[in-house]
């Protein structure tokens, strides 16, 4: 089993850790409904893909 030589300091872990940071979701309004959608991603709302319908939705 592997046992540390040396104390690792606060600065030398964080530093190791830097890149598991979170990034926010990235979202763009829909052209057609004005929804917030993700990128490159079909409009759950609307069913619009760069204006053409892509998924047909039931009028509500």
């Amino acid at each position: 089993m592997g046992v540390p030589e040396h104390k690792v300091s606060k600065t030398r872990k964080r530093m190791r850790r830097s890149h598991s940071a979170l990034t926010a979701v990235v979202t763009n309004k829909c052209p057609n409904c004005g929804e917030a959608i993700r990128p490159h991603r079909v409009c759950p709302k609307c069913g619009f893909y760069k204006g053409k319908e892509e998924i047909k939705q039931d009028a509500e």
